[in-house]
């Protein structure tokens, strides 16, 4: 029976290299996905677009595939990627040009697109936003990103073109390992139940090191060996929808039941219906079982059939944070810092700073757990507390005004300061809504070296 291996290169955007390149050097992978997006990435990567066209795409590309497409080269095995965020096109020259200074001859590099709905918003100003219910006209800032959630679609084509390397923008997560299970096996894009099946698989894998014991570590409660030496999954799968999880032996970390329970539930609003651009995914029968060391296999996940509408991420210029922090130690260091932090915000009251928003964090003594809780786990006085203040302000000039105020705290303040820190951050807010699946349809572009 046909059987395909596919591993997990990455579970964010900047995550790790070192275990993508253990995977396709000893894993016997087919394919090799990395997933690099999310619900503010591309907004990100936009913003890098309008400042220089050739850029928008997630800032390890060139990090990554610089020694990734070689290896996948050698080792026969394809890469499959959503770095391409804002720019998916100008991500896969880069990848032309990466794998031409390599000599790899014959590598064809695919792109696919139609997610970026910018250019074509204003048709969609009447939609109701998921989070406000209100029109989308109504969003207070200026739109600099809307990305349709796509599925596998795109990257299809791009395989069934013969691609070694497919680039992508906004598809959902599950989707850049749930089609080449569809390529291999050549499964109905009706078949709900397989697709219900290969978006579980999609699931467990799209976190990368998570499924590995990574966030799910806890000395003493959850062991995990090896954690510095954490190893990404990879999956084996079946042409009847069976697969095993598990990682390429000798690296850290563990595969067991409960990682994999815990990673199936991640993410998931409603595990009986977990709605993704190819299938409406129901996971509530799922079972796993250990079938040896760092193998898990699992059954029951199926699908309701196909969402008649996507998602779309649209990310706006909301407002301006300003982060300022200094450091209190020694005796009465946390009513010093109760001092500073109400210097601080009275101060900014006398000097006339419009802002929406504060927030006091005394770090070692409320940070986690606000006041009250934080009173009665901390009930000794603290030796060292640093303050953080984080000020919103709809504008730059009075951001820059905080991050000033905040300076000077040092010797206009309580005694004792130091350390003292100033951040000014563009905040890019985030909201979606629904439109029609007909309105998306992929484009796929495709190169020869």
């Amino acid at each position: 029976m046909k059987t395909i291996r596919i591993g997990s290169g990455a579970g964010y955007a900047g995550d790790r290299l070192e275990p993508s390149l253990e995977l396709i050097e000893k894993g016997n992978l087919d394919y090799i996905s990395y997933e690099c997006l999310a619900e503010r990435t591309i907004a990100i990567g936009q913003q890098a677009k309008l400042k220089d066209p050739a850029k928008g795409y997630n800032g390890l590309l060139e990090h990554r595939m610089e020694k990734a497409l070689p290896l996948a080269w050698e080792h026969k095995v394809k890469v499959i990627t959503n770095m391409g965020s804002a720019n998916p096109q100008a991500a896969a020259r880069k990848c032309v040009e990466i794998a031409r200074r390599h000599g790899l001859t014959g590598m064809k590099i695919a792109c696919v697109t139609g997610d970026d709905l910018l250019p074509v918003i204003d048709k969609y100003r009447d939609a109701e936003v998921w989070e406000t219910h209100e029109p989308l006209s109504k969003l207070p800032g200026e739109i600099v990103s809307a990305n349709a959630y796509m599925g596998v679609e795109g990257i299809l084509k791009a395989l069934n073109m013969g691609a070694d390397v497919v680039i992508t923008g906004r598809v959902s997560d599950p989707a850049i390992f749930l089609a080449p299970i569809i390529h291999e096996f050549g499964w109905s894009l009706e078949d709900w139940d397989k697709l219900g099946k290969g978006t579980m698989i999609g699931h467990l894998l799209e976190c990368g090191g998570q499924v590995t014991g990574g966030y799910y570590a806890d000395p003493g409660y959850k062991e995990v060996p090896d954690l510095d030496n954490l190893g990404f999954p990879l999956v084996e799968f079946d042409e009847t929808g069976r697969f095993t999880l598990t990682k390429v032996a000798g690296t850290g970390g563990l595969v067991s039941v409960d990682t994999c329970k815990e990673q199936m539930l991640y993410e998931i609003h409603n595990p009986a219906a977990y709605l993704t651009p190819d299938a409406i995914a129901d996971f509530s029968h799922v079972r796993f079982t250990q079938e040896g060391k760092d193998r898990v296999s699992a059954w029951g996940a199926t699908s309701h059939g196909l969402p008649g509408q996507l998602k779309v991420n649209v990310c706006y210029r909301d407002s301006f944070i300003t982060d300022c922090e200094i450091s209190y130690g020694g005796c009465n260091a946390l009513e010093r810092a109760r001092l500073a932090g109400d210097m601080f915000l009275k101060r900014l009251d006398r000097l006339g700073v419009a802002y929406t928003e504060t927030r006091v964090d005394y770090i070692g003594y409320n940070s986690l757990y606000r006041d009250k809780l934080a009173a009665c786990l901390s009930p000794s006085p603290a030796a060292e507390i640093r303050l953080h203040v984080a000020v919103r302000t709809d504008d730059r000039e009075n951001a820059v005004m905080v991050s000033n105020e905040g300076d000077s705290i040092y010797t206009n303040g309580p005694t004792g300061g130091g350390g003292a820190t100033m951040r000014i951050s563009e905040i890019i807010s985030v909201f979606s809504f629904f439109i029609p699946r007909d309105a998306v349809r992929a484009q796929v572009e495709c190169e020869v070296l």
